[in-house]
């Protein structure tokens, strides 16, 4: 098993867990259940990554067969733009509930802080960035209007249900995350964020760890995770992989050290946990024991870090031509 935080409502997350976002359906009930048996005890999915069914599969599959008590995962999703508004948070949750086949969910996060029109879950599920015939016929997105504390405070009532066990907040700037702890019950006990070298939010994550929140980093390979969307500042950005300075700190820890294990590392190291996805037996353990396998200096740190260029591949301000969504400006 990776290592343990304790997060700010007592409940113990793995430090390393496995991202579920573009594990193909037809191999994820597989990839997950093997998962366990290596030693993953965090499964991060999503609504919207559209494969929580077979996420769910591979969980009971390993449950029944002994090779893990539910007790041990901790089980991660995240609500849709399409669901915030209270009347359709629990709808919502217990579509994800019935389709993994469990009873409750260890964090639940706000995906983004964005809502968008709702859509009914049979008329498409996951609705994805369709909001309705008319919407999809303009080239647009439809909004609702909603605010994140009202999203927040339906999703507290989930908690004291015990459908939830903990709430998350996903790609939220500071400001939004400031007036929210103004307003909520129970604090948010993560925050998940794109973070890699090119793109460390210093500030963001120093205020988030000071008020008691775990930092959550996704995409922790850069470009990597985008270039197979054919996204073009993906294509045109140097990996991560082949970057001189990751390289070198890579080679000085021996030939069996790659540089994906470095990035790993370099967010690990700093308390800020990963969720790193791979089919390869081999990477998996590579990456759920980065913590046993290296320590980096903190020249070696710094190196990293300043690497930062502050490009961000997942940004709502490019998903659509027609609707403006600068959260993050």
């Amino acid at each position: 098993m990776s290592d343990i935080v304790t997060l700010n409502n007592g409940m113990k997350m793995p430090l390393v867990g496995l991202g579920c976002w573009k594990i193909d359906n037809d191999i994820c009930a597989d990839q997950v259940y093997n998962a366990i048996k290596l030693g993953y005890r965090l499964f991060d999915g999503a609504q919207d990554y559209g494969n929580e069914k077979e996420v769910g599969q591979g969980i009971r599959r390993a449950i029944d067969e002994g090779v893990v008590e539910r007790q041990e995962l901790f089980v991660v999703s995240k609500l849709w733009n399409s669901f915030h508004h209270p009347a359709n948070v629990r709808k919502a949750l217990k579509r994800t509930l019935d389709d993994m086949g469990l009873d409750y969910l260890d964090l639940f996060y706000i995906h983004f802080p964005i809502a968008f029109k709702f859509v009914p879950l049979e008329e498409k599920y996951p609705p994805g960035f369709y909001t309705g015939e008319e919407e999809e016929k303009n080239g647009t997105i439809g909004l609702e209007n909603v605010t994140i504390l009202d999203t927040y405070r339906a999703l507290e009532k989930l908690v004291d249900e015990g459908l939830i066990k903990s709430i998350g907040i996903s790609n939220f700037s500071g400001s939004i995350i400031m007036d929210l702890l103004r307003g909520c019950s129970i604090k948010p006990v993560a925050l998940q964020i794109e973070h890699h070298p090119y793109l460390t939010q210093e500030h963001l994550i120093k205020y988030v760890q000071n008020e008691g929140i775990q930092v959550v980093a996704y995409s922790s390979f850069g470009p990597q995770s985008f270039i197979e969307l054919g996204m073009e500042l993906a294509k045109t950005t140097p990996k991560l992989f082949e970057n001189p300075t990751v390289e070198k700190i890579a080679k000085k820890y021996g030939a069996n050290v790659t540089a994906s294990q470095v990035l790993l590392r370099w967010a690990t190291q700093r308390d800020i946990a990963v969720i790193p996805k791979s089919s390869k037996k081999e990477r998996l353990l590579e990456n759920l024991n980065v913590n046993k396998i290296l320590t980096l200096t903190q020249d070696e740190l710094d190196q990293i870090s300043s690497l930062n260029k502050n490009i961000r591949f997942n940004d709502p301000f490019t998903w659509n031509d027609k609707v403006m969504l600068p959260i993050f400006d």
